[in-house]
């Protein structure tokens, strides 16, 4: 194991561009000289997370969140340090021989166990065994160039061919039992998959975690498709098909396509639309609309078409809304689903499809209006309540008003009042600008600490004046970065970030939050640190008024008088 110095770490900090890594996992946009997207690390509908590519930190104004390149892959990833230190090498061809113990390594046994059923999966359908299989994709209309690229294999007809392999690797039952990919009986270890087209699901880097089987030949007694078991690296509520080849084309799109199916994504990616992904058919989950928002602002439905299909695009599109995401809907004529759409009627038309998507609201409209004749009150009542609720939940003006006047028009009621049964909107700011007030400390002690991590001369007044920070979490910082100044004799807050912890990281987030200059003024450190000073005066006065008060010794009565006199004293004078 090699043990890396400071030093080493920092070059592999500086090796990226924090911009290019965050970029990666959640789509920004660029706004002077930093660059926003949506906050992955809370409930986030507006882009409250800033990155910056001067000073290579990213932080929420939001929930306060802060850090480094390391510390975000750490909280993205929910790695360790020196795990994210390296992906960071890794990212940047840099050699580095680091041994961690955190739940990825501990899992590494159930990786390595997939590693060996796709690779012998994967080699049964180029033998002649997997004849049959191949040209029942074939006649699909799946490729050899697709079967690559999805890396389809096939589980021959044989129960215990992949347990004996892996037995043969000496992995211990534990770790089989885990992996789903055996089951064990009375007999021992068999397959949980046989005779079936494989169809591997990968993790969001890439590595397979799981499987969906397709029976290739026609059996009415045997299902469809059978899909892994939950295991502790593959959880289906929180499981997005294709994340790993869709993530960079959905961010250079801004644009997220998802589908029901992996068969619906291995078609579309096939006539190049490769922003997409599915939720395998599971019941789309809020968890599900935290991974998709970081992929791209945009988000397109395109579910199956038929009832089914329209129920869960509405339900899908509600958690969506709840999330601060408003998608936009493709539906399908004929009940056909996205491969079946493709086959039938052929690139050009389903990518014009793709490129038109119509509202959210435009098809709740028509969803909300099945079955129900507005020629009648009670049904017309009830549709008009209904729009209504769901365009609570829609932030956009404009697609707001345009509903509105469509509804008054099918409905025959005033668009006033429509409006006026709306909830009110609530105007949030985003980022409110903080202005000093007097005896505020910590908004002053916040103001120091922001340009302290910028300039070292505000570092050489704070020390010159002995100010001492009131609030605790402030004092530590402020220790932080005089001693990083003394060691280093630079400041960087970047380098700063990889030595502090969750809650001095927080402080950061809060100092980038304020809506201040770059560069500072005298008159302006000079009242932050008179308002500090002050308030420390003033904690002391009350703290040395109650012990006079309490005290009955006539001298040390004195004492105490001339302590008071005194602080009084420094109070009129400058700091």
């Amino acid at each position: 194991m090699t043990t890396l110095s400071n030093e080493q770490i920092n070059e592999i900090r500086l090796s990226v561009d924090i911009v290019d890594v965050v970029s990666r996992y959640i789509s920004l946009t660029k706004k002077g000289k930093n660059y926003f997207g949506i906050c992955p690390f809370h409930e986030d509908g507006d882009p409250s997370l800033s990155v910056s590519p001067d000073k290579q930190i990213f932080s929420c104004f939001s929930c306060h969140t802060a850090g480094n390149v390391f510390k975000f892959l750490m909280e993205y990833e929910h790695i360790s340090f020196m795990e994210a230190v390296k992906m960071v090498a890794d990212m940047s061809g840099i050699s580095v021989d680091i041994q961690t113990n955190t739940t990825f390594h501990k899992q590494s046994k159930i990786y390595d166990i997939y590693e060996i059923g796709q690779k012998f999966y994967v080699n049964n359908i180029n033998t002649q065994y997997g004849k049959v299989a191949k040209e029942y994709l074939i006649n699909r209309g799946i490729t050899e160039e697709m079967i690559k690229e999805f890396e389809i294999g096939l589980a021959i007809k044989n129960t215990t061919a992949l347990s004996k392999l892996l037995e043969q690797k000496n992995f211990n039952d534990k770790d089989l039992d885990a992996s789903g990919l055996v089951v064990r009986d009375d007999r021992g270890f068999h397959d949980f998959f046989y005779d079936r087209v494989m169809f591997p699901l990968h993790d969001m880097n890439g590595k397979v975690i799981g499987y969906s089987g397709r029976i290739y030949y026609k059996d009415d007694n045997a299902p469809k498709y059978i899909n892994s078991k939950e295991h502790p690296l593959f959880k289906k509520g929180e499981f997005i098909y294709n994340y790993n080849k869709a993530k960079n084309d959905c961010r250079v799109k801004n644009t997220v396509i998802i589908m029901e199916g992996f068969m619906d994504v291995i078609r579309a990616y096939s006539v190049g639309v490769k922003n997409v992904v599915a939720t395998l058919g599971t019941a789309f989950t809020k968890e599900h609309a935290n991974i998709i928002k970081k992929l791209a602002k945009n988000v397109i439905l395109c579910f199956d078409g038929d009832k089914a299909g329209a129920k869960a695009t509405y339900a899908c599109s509600n958690i969506l809304l709840s999330m601060g995401i408003t998608p936009k809907i493709v539906r399908l004529e004929e009940d056909l689903d996205p491969d079946e759409y493709v086959l039938k009627y052929g690139k050009d038309r389903f990518i014009d499809k793709i490129n038109n998507p119509i509202s959210v609201m435009d098809f709740k409209l028509d969803y909300l209006k099945k079955d129900k004749d507005l020629t009648q009150t009670i049904d017309k009542a009830d549709y008009a309540k209904k729009i209504l609720e769901e365009l609570n939940d829609i932030d956009d003006d404009v697609l707001r008003e345009v509903t509105l006047n469509k509804i008054s028009k099918e409905t025959d009621l005033d668009v006033e009042f429509l409006k006026s049964k709306l909830e009110p909107k609530q105007v949030v700011e985003n980022k409110p600008k903080v202005v000093l007030k007097p005896n505020c400390s910590d908004m002053a002690q916040l103001m120091l600490l922001y340009y302290m991590l910028r300039y070292k001369e505000v570092i050489k007044m704070v020390e010159n004046k002995n100010i001492y920070f009131p609030n605790k979490d402030f004092r530590l910082l402020s220790r932080e970065i005089i001693s990083f100044y003394k060691s280093h004799d630079y400041i960087d807050v970047g380098e700063i970030l990889s030595d502090l912890d969750d809650g001095m990281a927080k402080t950061i987030g809060m100092t980038e939050a304020l809506d201040l200059k770059e560069e500072y003024t005298q008159d302006l450190i000079d009242e932050c640190l008179k308002n500090i000073n002050d308030y420390n005066i003033d904690n002391e006065y009350e703290r040395l008024h109650k012990q006079l008060e309490q005290e009955t010794d006539i001298l040390k009565k004195q004492e105490i008088g001339q302590k008071i006199n005194e602080l009084l004293i420094r109070r009129e004078e400058d700091v």
